[in-house]
Parts: C-alpha cells; structure tokens; sequence
C-alpha cells in the first residue's frame, strides 16, 4: 500500500447486515462507537448495515421487505384511522 494515501484510522472493521445478522470483516476508516468480538476472538470495530449483498433483491433474486424506520407501521395506522372515518 503506498504510504500517506489513507487516514490514520484505517483498520479492521466488523460490517453487520441487521435484516439477517450477516457478518463480515473488512477494512475501513468508517466512524463508530460499537464493538464486537469476531470469529478470531479479537475485538473490532462495528459497523451496522440497512442492507447487503446478502439482503439486498439484486443479488437475491427475491423481494425483501426491509423497514429499519417502522414506515410500513405508521402507514398502517394512517391508513386504518383515515379507513375508519370513511365508514
């Protein structure tokens, strides 16, 4: 690697996708405050994920409903309050 063209906290970090709890270890200088202790037993940084190459409809070939932000929820009780006074 050449010298001097990466910042100072470039180093192992611990990718998490939170749909599937898929896993992986890779290096990067993203900013975060959790840790996790890997396969190896070392600890590293943790790094969450909306979405991956494991979850994503592209590389599945299936459709997955991923709603990290509870959207679908507040649209249902929208929609259900705004159903009710229709009748």
């Amino acid at each position: 690697m050449k010298d001097g063209i990466h910042p100072e906290n470039y180093r192992m970090v611990v990718f998490k996708d939170m749909s599937n709890d898929y896993m992986f270890l890779s290096r990067s200088c993203a900013a975060t405050k959790e840790t996790i202790k890997w396969e190896d037993g070392q600890e590293y940084p943790l790094v969450k994920l909306d979405i991956s190459h494991t979850s994503h409809p592209f590389y599945t070939g299936k459709m997955m409903l991923v709603d990290t932000a509870g959207r679908v929820d507040k649209f249902n009780k929208r929609y259900a309050r705004h159903n009710k006074d229709a009748k």
